[in-house]
């Protein structure tokens, strides 16, 4: 029997009333049955706070298990925020791949999906997509701005920045990197996908939604900078839409574009890598940025990475080991926010 996800309903169940004023604290409850408990659910952690008419605002962490500055950040929002100071709603999923978030991983433990490229999602599907389609036909229609909080997790590490994408609507693409400049990291970037296919991104920009996204640090940690980062940027994120009061707090920023393929380079062997430059620092076309030794013998010369363009390192590869195929660096090229 051939399943329509448009008439099925979704199995997971809300324990908060998106249209009461006030805030409430529950949960996204998704029934999960298994081995050691057959009526058992999984209990997304949601906050919603709502006061009076006005724009809706979706904060999201923790797509990725493994990336935490956005989770510190909404938990704190989450417990902080008083409905004095709101006009229109937030709602707040800190952790939206739930089982990936408790197991400390990019993708879920129960079905090794990858929520970040689950989307539209199905709610007939796997636990995964059964949370991308819950997203995607419940929250995602009450949402004018979306953030949704990435970092490079276990095997990334970036430059702390905010960033949007480029858009066929250019009102649209408009809308979001003002937000982007509210939003105030450190960098703010034009961003170029390498695999866009299943995003949260692509699905709520397909939606006309206002989208900003973030890659906040990375190597599976926070710090103290990123994490305040973070804090400062959401708040300001809600002051900019209008929600939070209060003005925007001013901050220096820089953007970064990625114009091409160029700025990424991928490993084409397993090795151990040496860096050449660190995050934030210039290359120019041509200069080494990193060298992949051979694990196997002594004596062998190490293969160097080049820059393929002009710009800054952005992000590199985190663990010292490298595989083949996997991203070492990215580059991309810097101008003063006007």
């Amino acid at each position: 029997m051939k399943h329509d996800p448009v008439l099925s309903p979704s199995p997971i169940v809300p324990t908060v009333d998106f249209e009461a004023e006030g805030i409430q604290h529950g949960f996204l409850r998704l029934p999960y049955s298994r081995d050691d408990s057959a009526w058992g659910s999984i209990l997304i952690p949601i906050t919603v706070a709502r006061n009076g008419q006005g724009p809706t605002a979706l904060l999201t962490g923790g797509n990725h298990g493994d990336e935490y500055e956005g989770p510190i950040a909404l938990f704190d929002l989450a417990r902080r925020l008083s409905v004095e100071e709101i006009t229109g709603r937030v709602v707040i999923v800190p952790a939206l791949n739930y089982p990936a978030f408790r197991a400390g991983r990019r993708t879920s433990p129960i079905d090794r999906g990858n929520l970040n490229r689950s989307f539209p999602g199905r709610p007939f599907g796997n636990p995964t997509e059964k949370i991308a389609d819950y997203v995607t036909r419940h929250l995602l229609p009450l949402a004018d701005i979306v953030l949704d909080f990435h970092s490079g997790g276990r095997t990334l590490d970036f430059v702390p920045f905010a960033a949007a994408h480029i858009l066929r609507d250019k009102r649209q693409e408009a809308a979001a990197f003002a937000a982007v400049a509210a939003f105030g990291a450190p960098w703010s970037v034009k961003m170029l996908e390498i695999d866009a296919v299943g995003m949260f991104d692509t699905t709520a920009e397909e939606m006309g939604k206002v989208f900003v996204t973030t890659e906040l640090g990375g190597g599976g940690t926070a710090s103290a900078r990123t994490a305040g980062i973070a804090k400062r940027g959401v708040s300001n994120l809600l002051r900019h839409a209008g929600i939070l009061k209060g003005d925007v707090e001013p901050t220096r920023s820089r953007w970064l574009d990625m114009p091409g393929d160029d700025c990424f380079t991928f490993s084409e062997m397993d090795a151990m890598m040496e860096p050449l430059v660190d995050l934030g620092e210039a290359v120019r076309k041509g200069q080494p940025i990193g060298r992949a030794w051979s694990i196997e013998r002594t004596g062998l010369a190490p293969f160097e990475f080049r820059a393929k363009m002009d710009g800054i390192l952005a992000a590199r590869h985190f663990p010292g080991l490298v595989k083949a195929g996997d991203c070492i660096a990215v580059i991309g090229v810097a101008d003063e926010v006007p």
